[in-house]
């Protein structure tokens, strides 16, 4: 669907590596890798190509609370303890919501965002800027350009989020930012 792996700028001329960056909205690791993946684009030639793709909890942690075994269980609360983690680590507070849900609506709207270049301050901050014309989005192209980019996902083989891909390597997790950063420095790309 978007097969472009570079992009030129007009002003500077450099050529600048296109990274693929899936995210979910109620993804607590996706919050963690925010920060570090805008950062990618100050150090290194690159520009993050952000994509949504949903992240469905009962799948990843084996069906809803009757149904998972202790395995999943375990899996879960530990995950949980790795978020507080890594969130203490960098002064964050992130609390787990009671409830799993949909966030296509919140993805659509990141969709939105990014075709009118303010993902950054939306994924960073609140949705305040943006419902003045979300609707009109939504209603009409928005759900088309969230079923591609599903479909995207399926094609390069994403699993979960955060997802990082650099010339078809794939890095999952917020906590592999530092192999991402080892692959755009194997490929020379930092900026000076």
């Amino acid at each position: 669907m978007f097969p472009i792996r570079f992009i030129r700028s007009s002003s500077t001329g450099r050529t600048r590596e296109i990274i693929k960056f899936y995210y979910d909205f109620k993804s607590p690791f996706t919050y963690l890798a925010l920060e570090p993946a805008l950062q990618l684009e100050k150090d290194y030639p690159v520009q993050i190509r952000f994509i949504p793709r949903s992240f469905h909890t009962q799948q990843s942690f084996g069906g809803n609370l009757i149904e998972r075994n202790r395995l999943h269980v375990n899996k879960v609360q530990y995950l949980d303890l790795d978020c507080q983690r890594f969130a203490k680590e960098r002064g964050l507070i992130i609390r787990e919501p009671k409830h799993s849900f949909d966030s296509r609506l919140s993805l659509i709207a990141g969709l939105y965002a990014d075709k009118h270049q303010f993902f950054h301050a939306f994924a960073s901050r609140t949705f305040e800027l943006f419902f003045k014309h979300f609707q009109n989005y939504f209603n009409s192209q928005g759900q088309q350009d969230y079923l591609n980019a599903q479909k995207e996902a399926e094609q390069d083989h994403v699993f979960d989020v955060p997802m990082f891909i650099i010339r078809d390597e794939l890095f999952w997790g917020h906590d592999r930012i530092s192999w991402a950063k080892n692959k755009l420095d194997s490929l020379k790309l930092r900026n000076n």
